[in-house]
């Protein structure tokens, strides 16, 4: 597969960073023997998933992506994290504050952050947790439902040393089917520990059920 690099990207894309963030980001990439492929969209918003994940360094391989592209993605949690002196930093490092407890919930805030910006990319986990979950969670698909915005899904695949850009699309009504679309994307894929891969994914190839072992992140 073609390697994906910043230079292929659109001018649509909201972007963020420096000559240094991309070589770093490079640099993890390369260490971990981590390259992108794929076609990212040229879309000024959009809800990214990444799956699957089993380890911290799924989070680790993102991060690379995001500085080696110098796309600016932004995460989420919870607001009342953002207190001093950590409130500057979570801001600098894109964290979204969400306070759950509001009206309509993290959906209904994610709803309107993306009505009210020009740009916008935020990046959730569907698996919600890295020890192998029975399910999925669909918030992210309602969220994007709601704010009208294509759903980008990134595939972790250590076994071909990539994150692949695997999908972009317009979700509908029915989950179900928008689920089954994705996960058609992680038949065969190698997770980084893959006995903790969540029970849709598992299902794909009969891989084992997670353990209760402590497994080395």
């Amino acid at each position: 597969m073609t390697e994906f690099t910043a230079a292929d990207i659109g001018s649509s894309v909201p972007r963020r960073g420096t000559r240094f963030s991309r070589w770093l980001g490079r640099r993890i990439l390369a260490a971990l023997g981590l390259k992108i492929t794929g076609h990212l969209p040229d879309h000024p918003k959009m809800m990214v998933i990444g799956a699957p994940h089993t380890s911290n360094w799924d989070g680790v391989m993102a991060i690379g992506m995001a500085l080696a592209l110098s796309i600016d993605v932004r995460v989420v949690a919870k607001q009342s994290l953002f207190r001093w002196p950590f409130a500057g930093l979570l801001r600098w490092m894109g964290v979204i504050g969400i306070d759950r407890t509001a009206p309509g919930g993290v959906v209904g805030e994610l709803t309107a952050l993306y009505q009210s910006a020009d740009q916008l990319y935020v990046c959730m986990s569907p698996e919600g947790t890295r020890a192998g979950a029975d399910s999925w969670k669909t918030g992210f698909h309602r969220i994007a439902l709601a704010a009208g915005v294509p759903v980008l899904v990134l595939v972790f695949d250590w076994g071909r040393g990539c994150i692949h850009i695997a999908d972009c699309f317009e979700p509908g009504p029915d989950v179900q089917q928008d689920l089954t679309r994705i996960l058609g994307h992680m038949r065969g894929v190698q997770p980084r520990i893959p006995v903790r891969l969540s029970r849709p994914i598992r299902e794909l190839s009969d891989q084992p059920v997670a353990s209760d072992v402590d497994l080395a992140a």
